[in-house]
């Protein structure tokens, strides 16, 4: 129930911190709940490694395409479109499709957090698993002397030749933490599976799709109360002839 139908049924508020609520419980016992005093006005560490995640495929696309022209090669073969929580990536090939270079899209699939590496007051160890989606297109393409070369096929290829700069990035010596260390403990690429794209009820022609499942074990923290820091305080410390200690402490405090 929103707080302003607590506030306006339930007898009041109690000032910054708690509200007072009256006649919500079968025996109209009053309670006092208390609330945050800060606006929660960030993102979870979740939210952050899927961003960064996007933001090094990206990145190292980039820069793989600046090595390939160096080395003489074609830059188009270390291209990636890279994108985040996108429901139908693969539709870029059919709204742009002079543009035939791999899809990526990162999307959040969920998370458990292990109480054995977490506690109940600041921080909660989290294990995320998050899907990233690598989409290949192809022409089907006729072949001098007749035949044809299939698109499905092509398709296929392109979708493995892009998993495999995806799984050599993030698994490289660089990204072991993903660049966040501190808050990414562990990442894994846990298994790899090929699909077709579906729209409806019919299968996307072709377009293939790689799924890498990347498991990242993460830390997340939450807000805690802030204690009044004591100022000013002197402590005279005097060792007795016997080895007591004697201590003498000075500080301002507000009664």
């Amino acid at each position: 129930m929103p707080i302003r139908d607590l506030i306006a049924r339930g007898i009041g508020y109690g000032g910054i911190g708690r509200i007072v609520t009256g006649g919500l419980t079968p025996k109209a016992v009053s309670t006092i709940v208390e609330v945050l005093p800060n606006l929660i006005d960030k993102v979870d560490n979740v939210e952050l490694v899927r961003d960064v995640v996007g933001a090094i495929l990206f990145a190292n696309s980039i820069s793989q395409q600046a090595l390939a022209i160096v080395a003489g090669k074609d830059p188009d073969l270390w291209k990636l479109r890279v994108f985040i929580e996108r429901s139908n990536p693969w539709g870029e090939f059919r709204d742009d499709p002079a543009d035939v270079s791999p899809i990526v899209n990162i999307w959040l699939s969920g998370g458990s957090y292990p109480q054995d590496v977490s506690n109940s007051v600041s921080k909660q160890g989290m294990t995320a698993a998050f899907n990233v989606d690598i989409y290949g297109t192809g022409k089907t393409e006729s072949v001098l002397g007749g035949g044809q070369k299939p698109g499905d096929k092509k398709a296929a290829f392109e979708a493995q030749r892009a998993y495999r700069l995806v799984r050599n990035t993030l698994m490289s010596a660089q990204n072991i933490y993903l660049q966040l260390r501190g808050v990414v403990g562990q990442r894994w690429i846990e298994s790899a599976d090929i699909f077709q794209p579906v729209f409806g009820v019919e299968t996307v022609e072709h377009v293939i799709g790689m799924r890498a499942s990347l498991v990242v074990r993460l830390n997340e923290f939450s807000p805690q109360n802030e204690g009044v820091t004591l100022e000013q305080v002197f402590v005279d410390v005097v060792r007795a002839g016997d080895g007591f200690i004697l201590a003498e402490t000075d500080f301002d405090y507000t009664t």
